[in-house]
């Protein structure tokens, strides 16, 4: 099944939900249409029982290259300069980023050609993320004069700060391979096998119990926020909740008795 938003393309198969930002022409830039197409997706998806996992990609040469500076440059018209515009840009910026992980299902990146500024803090905010080998991540704003403080706020929860410091002050990109090294993405494969390993990668969540993975995925970040006991009182909790589930006596049954599990697929 596919649809189609103005700058949004989705498509459905084996459980898993294809977004694919269609504005190649502009490097799929955040701009105002594109973050409105993407939350309004998510909130869809969100409620879609029969989507489990969901791979959010770009058209063309590059996946996204950040918020759309032409556009940013149009609100300066206001009377205010632009600060109230830029103020709500970045509001409804981070209302995007905290819908991919409030939504149930695991949203896998699958950056190519280059992630920049915002478009890095997507990958970074998005569960997990496969690359196409020579793809080139970047918080490169500071090279214009505008420090990436958004994007830092997803970068430095998925890499050591020394080295999300010296990428934000020194707009230096990194590759592929040095992106696995900091681990702001799972694997890099060849752009040839990127769909697939992607694809496949997503089956494999889709293939397991749904609830489980929502209840899991919210504790997930959840116990990332607290001190380590709180953490740990709060995920017992979590287990204790699990383990009521009639899906998940099913799971461990018919494991002990070497069978597949009878499961619903939502």
């Amino acid at each position: 099944m596919t649809r189609s938003r103005a700058m949004l393309d989705r498509t459905d198969t084996n459980g898993v939900a294809h977004l694919r930002m269609n504005a190649p022409d502009r490097l799929n830039a955040l701009s105002d249409a594109m973050l409105a197409a993407l939350h309004g997706a998510l909130d869809d998806i969100a409620d879609d029982t029969a989507v489990r996992a969901v791979i959010l990609s770009g058209a063309g040469k590059a996946f996204c290259a950040g918020h759309d500076l032409k556009e940013m440059q149009a609100g300066r018209a206001a009377d205010d300069g632009g600060a109230a515009y830029f103020a709500d840009l970045f509001d409804r910026c981070a209302a995007l980023m905290l819908r991919i992980q409030s939504i149930p299902q695991p949203v896998i990146a699958m950056p190519h050609g280059i992630a920049t500024a915002a478009g890095c803090q997507l990958v970074a905010t998005c569960d997990m993320a496969v690359a196409a080998q020579g793809t080139r991540f970047g918080v490169n704003g500071v090279n214009i004069g505008l420090f990436c403080s958004t994007p830092m706020v997803a970068l430095t929860r998925n890499i050591g700060r020394k080295a999300a410091f010296e990428m934000l002050t020194t707009g230096r990109f990194i590759d592929t391979d040095e992106a696995l090294h900091l681990g702001l993405i799972n694997r890099a494969v060849p752009h040839d096998d990127l769909a697939a390993t992607t694809q496949g990668l997503a089956e494999t969540v889709a293939g397991k119990l749904a609830k489980a993975v929502r209840i899991g995925k919210q504790a997930f970040y959840a116990q990332a926020q607290m001190d380590t006991a709180d953490a740990y009182a709060y995920a017992a909790q979590v287990m204790v909740t699990n383990m009521m589930e009639r899906d998940t006596d099913e799971g461990i049954t018919a494991f002990l008795e070497k069978r597949a599990p009878d499961w619903p697929n939502g």
